[in-house]
């Protein structure tokens, strides 16, 4: 998958242009809130038409003007591909090869990317519930019906959650939890196999990008941390008998503060970098290593999953990254079409093929 050229109209302070990037590596450097962020966010607008930042469609627009237009060239699936987002403060327009679309949804069908930013460092330092999002949101792109399991389970929780609460008031219940207990453990036991078997895969590649981003002197590991006790190579059924045998044995703490205290919901994943927690030991750039590694693999399995190599965005990603880090990414990474940012000029002399974009208040520009 490549893009071949996207143009930019009224989208941030984007002067309007164009712009054709190479197949491999483009570099996109200048100084800080001059825009190379917002070129990075109009290429992942063709993702599925929302921003990796959470700006409203809205928000994107340029001051004092009353629409944004982006349009994107692009291989993919074999064949030359244009796809439109025109957006005027009340409507949001797309097209995909001229046909018009009722829903941005469609963008994900011919179009995908992989994007790193400076908050996905929030996988290593923020807690629990960070790592599940980014867990369960790329086993979603796996799997069609794992979002339907994750909202089953929450609202089998939610009403669990109120049952304790009403036990509080009223003993006789307790009978009833039972019932709440056999559903949660079935489909709970489905979402802990599914992310057993993503870790796995994960864990897999991340050594291996790893390796080679940190020279081969670091080495990365990924384990899932169950609440339940179950282990990655448990089988459904066994996973749900632990699951249900948790439930049970947490009844006496879940009566008291009203809230299931095991389960899905509650579970982890741990990362280490040579044996030792990436969270309370790694420096920065190791941190920034272990996602950007993981990051990378997200990448890679989309590619085992789909047959097509997915665009790579990596914003703000070389800094705090010493220069063989930098090479590596720059010039290492193969078979993808990657745009890194930077602020410092010395980064693009380090490219070795691929092309190099100035942006300087808005405007950008190809240089040599």
């Amino acid at each position: 998958m490549k893009v071949t050229s996207l143009h930019f109209e009224n989208y941030r302070n984007l002067k309007e242009n164009s712009i054709y990037p190479a197949d491999n590596v483009n570099v996109i450097y200048g100084e800080n809130a001059n825009g190379k962020t917002n070129l990075i966010e109009a290429i992942w607008l063709f993702c599925g038409g929302h921003s990796f930042r959470g700006s409203k469609d809205s928000e994107l627009i340029q001051f004092e003007k009353d629409l944004f237009r982006l349009k994107m060239d692009f291989y993919a699936q074999d064949r030359e591909q244009t796809a439109e987002i025109v957006f005027d403060k009340n409507k949001k327009l797309i097209k995909i090869n001229e046909v018009e679309k009722n829903s941005s949804s469609y963008l994900t069908e011919v179009f995908s990317a992989v994007v790193f930013s400076p908050e996905h460092l929030s996988l290593i330092k923020q807690g629990p519930n960070v790592r599940r999002r980014f867990l369960d949101a790329a086993i979603c792109q796996h799997r069609i019906r794992y979002a339907s399991l994750l909202a089953q389970y929450h609202r089998i929780i939610n009403q669990r959650n109120a049952l304790l609460k009403d036990i509080l008031k009223n003993k006789e219940l307790k009978e009833t939890l039972s019932i709440w207990d056999d559903s949660l453990s079935i489909v709970g036991a489905q979402i802990i196999y599914e992310r057993f078997g993503y870790i796995r895969h994960l864990r897999a590649s991340s050594k291996v990008y790893h390796s080679g981003i940190s020279g081969e002197k670091e080495d990365l590991d990924i384990s899932c941390i169950c609440t339940a006790k179950a282990e990655e190579n448990d089988s459904v059924e066994m996973i749900r008998d632990k699951l249900k045998n948790a439930f049970y044995s947490s009844r006496h703490e879940d009566y008291h503060t009203g809230y299931t205290s095991v389960g899905p919901h509650r579970d982890d994943f741990d990362i280490k970098i040579n044996g030792i927690s990436a969270r309370r030991f790694a420096s920065q750039g190791q941190q920034r290593s272990a996602v950007l590694s993981m990051k990378l693999s997200e990448a890679d399995l989309l590619y085992r999953k789909n047959g097509e190599r997915p665009v790579i965005l990596l914003d703000d990603v070389l800094s705090e990254l010493d220069n063989k880090r930098q090479d590596f990414l720059l010039n290492k990474v193969e078979d993808y079409q990657v745009f890194v940012t930077c602020c410092e000029e010395s980064n693009k002399e380090q490219l070795q093929k691929g092309k190099v974009f100035f942006v300087n208040n808005g405007e950008i520009k190809e240089t040599e």
